[in-house]
């Protein structure tokens, strides 16, 4: 029989440090496979986009959200979905004078805990997962962006801030035969 440890343990805490954990050795097995930092950056963002075109039936499932009616609405569904998924509420800030561009500023790299990144690997976008699955998730909902990272505390930026830019709405195709 096991003892209680007399422990209290937070299981957030410890899915995402678990997380962490897990992403940093992905991390670490691209950039052995890849030793090119730009192909690993592309690899990240690449999975990312793979996950945003699935997890945003996720989201829509469990918020019983509407249709955005603007960009700027867009960027608080970004926002609450980022909460949901990885429980850190980043701020809306930035936007251009046209409303078609706006930032996401973290204090700190959301899945940058416990890491540090080599020399060899000023240019890598660690956390480029996360501007790939914005803009995948964006795609299912007929959303054409551009996601960049513009700061990173784990390059020695004070904070973490990530550009998304409305490029255009992506209009319904029905397939030759389909009408």
């Amino acid at each position: 029989m096991s003892r209680p440890s007399g422990r209290v343990t937070d299981t957030k805490k410890v899915s995402g440090e678990l997380f962490s954990l897990t992403y940093g050795a992905l991390v670490a097995q691209i950039l052995k496979d890849y030793e090119n930092v730009d192909d690993v950056n592309r690899q990240l963002e690449k999975m990312g986009y793979n996950i945003g075109i699935r997890i945003v039936e996720d989201f829509l499932a469990r918020t019983n959200t509407t249709k955005c009616t603007d960009f700027r609405e867009t960027s608080e569904k970004v926002q609450h979905a980022i909460k949901l998924f990885l429980n850190v509420s980043p701020q809306i800030t930035s936007w251009s004078a046209a409303n078609d561009e706006f930032s996401l500023v973290f204090e700190t790299n959301p899945v940058g805990e416990f890491v540090e990144l080599p020399d060899n690997c000023n240019n890598l976008r660690y956390a480029n997962i996360l501007c790939g699955a914005i803009r995948g998730a964006l795609e299912m909902v007929h959303l054409e962006v551009a996601c960049w990272f513009v700061q990173d505390t784990l390059t020695g930026d004070n904070v973490t801030e990530i550009r998304i830019k409305y490029l255009k709405k992506i209009e319904d195709t029905v397939p030759p035969g389909d009408d």
